[in-house]
């Protein structure tokens, strides 16, 4: 006589319902949405790579992380489970809160760096006092902590572009400077501030 026994279902398809103690949102799977997934066997969080659904995926795997994980994996106990998701839970605030810090502390580095370069000290003192500066824009002359551009040296040579906005009571301006170091002195290649109506308000070249 062939005894018949009941085909092993996969982890996915285990009919175990979640427990009544493991109800509620999971951050974890809410912070780190495709990476929890993959982790946890739950595919569905995928979606967060299809553009418009990624908006809502977030919410959803939030909302349903627990089951999902619960019936998708092996777990020991109720404790194991909890365990596990607690410290995916930490990880996922810790990115959440620490990636974004990360970047605004390297971008704070970068402008402290180009607020305290030579080149862009002394276009502020210059255009500070500049007559036709003052007209146009009044005074005090501020810069605007936003800076781009680049700045290389080398030994005593070196070279800097920098463009950066500036504002008086009067309104505001972008400046664009481009400027050589030889021997150890900075001259202006090119000086030049516009304001917000595209008024040349100072142009310097060098000849």
């Amino acid at each position: 006589m062939v005894e018949n026994y009941p085909m092993e279902r996969s982890p996915v398809m285990r009919p175990h319902a979640l427990p009544p103690e493991l109800q509620g949102w999971n951050w974890g799977a809410f912070f780190l949405n495709w990476v929890w997934g993959l982790a946890h066997n739950t595919w569905i969080a995928l979606l967060m790579f299809v553009p418009g659904v990624n908006l809502v995926m977030p919410f959803v795997l939030g909302a349903k992380g627990n089951a999902w994980a619960w019936a998708n994996n092996e777990w020991r106990d109720i404790e194991h489970f909890q365990r596990t998701q607690r410290i995916w839970a930490r990880v996922g605030v810790g990115a959440f809160v620490g990636i974004p810090l990360f970047f605004a502390v390297i971008f704070a580095i970068i402008m402290t760096a180009f607020h305290s370069s030579t080149p862009f000290e002394m276009t502020m003192e210059r255009l500070r006092g500049h007559p036709a500066v003052e007209l146009h824009l009044g005074h005090p002359i501020e810069a605007s902590w936003w800076t781009s551009g680049d700045i290389q040296l080398r030994n005593s040579n070196g070279w800097a572009e920098l463009s950066f906005d500036i504002s008086g009571p009067r309104g505001t301006a972008s400046v664009y400077i481009h400027m050589i170091k030889e021997r150890g002195a900075w001259r202006y290649e090119v000086l030049q501030v516009i304001d917000e109506n595209g008024t040349n308000i100072l142009r310097e070249e060098a000849l």
